[in-house]
């Protein structure tokens, strides 16, 4: 006669059972697996040091009551700037781009590259700034005739007209000009404004747009 000898085996939360013969030696006990200390979440009232006001000492806030931190300020200036470097950028493409069809000096073709390659971003740039607190271009008011550096639209037709050196020392004197307004420009935000993230992009045009003014100069005097 045939025992049923009925194992209870728990598989992945499923019940197995198995037949045994009354004179089969049954299987030794299988010993449970050990249990993995597995890292937990983060926990979200674990306490966070907030420093305090001057003259008052820090305090212990639960990490999911400590505020988020607030947006970098900003003020007319910096709006005011972000809002005339975007034509002014865009004017600077214009010129560069007449520089490959035009220009006969090789190494002024690869700075109108550099300015391409430079102010293209930076205009999405500054156009994500202004979007990210509901400004747009318009925001700063008219700028007509405060944005430095500026080439009227006489100015530009005689430099797409020209050719050769002509077009070089054109292109040298326009772009001169226009970079030095926006380094006017970024020294004002600098001084006036408030937001970090235009100060530090201000201070990029700075750098960069002096750095040119030299390196164009030098490439039209040395002549290649």
């Amino acid at each position: 006669m045939i025992e049923l000898a009925v194992v209870a085996v728990l598989v992945a939360g499923t019940a197995v059972f198995v037949w045994w013969p009354d004179n089969a030696p049954k299987p030794a006990a299988t010993a449970a697996p050990p249990e993995l200390d597995l890292p937990g979440l983060p926990d979200a009232t674990a306490p966070v040091l907030m420093p305090g006001r001057p003259g008052e000492s820090a305090t212990s806030v639960p990490a999911n009551e400590v505020p988020p931190m607030p947006r970098p300020s900003h003020n007319n200036a910096d709006i005011r700037f972000v809002t005339m470097m975007i034509p002014h950028h865009e004017q600077a493409l214009v010129m560069a781009k007449l520089v490959p069809d035009r220009g006969e000096n090789a190494q002024l073709k690869l700075i109108a590259d550099r300015i391409l390659a430079a102010q293209e971003p930076e205009i999405k740039v500054l156009e994500g700034w202004l979007a990210d607190r509901g400004l747009n271009r318009n925001s700063g008011g008219s700028h007509e005739h405060t944005m430095g550096g500026m080439q009227s639209a006489e100015a530009l037709n005689r430099l797409t007209d020209a050719r050769g050196a002509e077009f070089d020392r054109m292109f040298v004197k326009m772009m001169t000009e226009h970079h030095q307004g926006a380094i006017d420009m970024a020294g004002e935000a600098q001084a006036l404004g408030v937001d970090p993230i235009i100060n530090e992009f201000s201070t990029s045009v700075i750098v960069e747009q002096n750095v040119e003014i030299n390196r164009m100069r030098q490439v039209l005097a040395n002549g290649k």
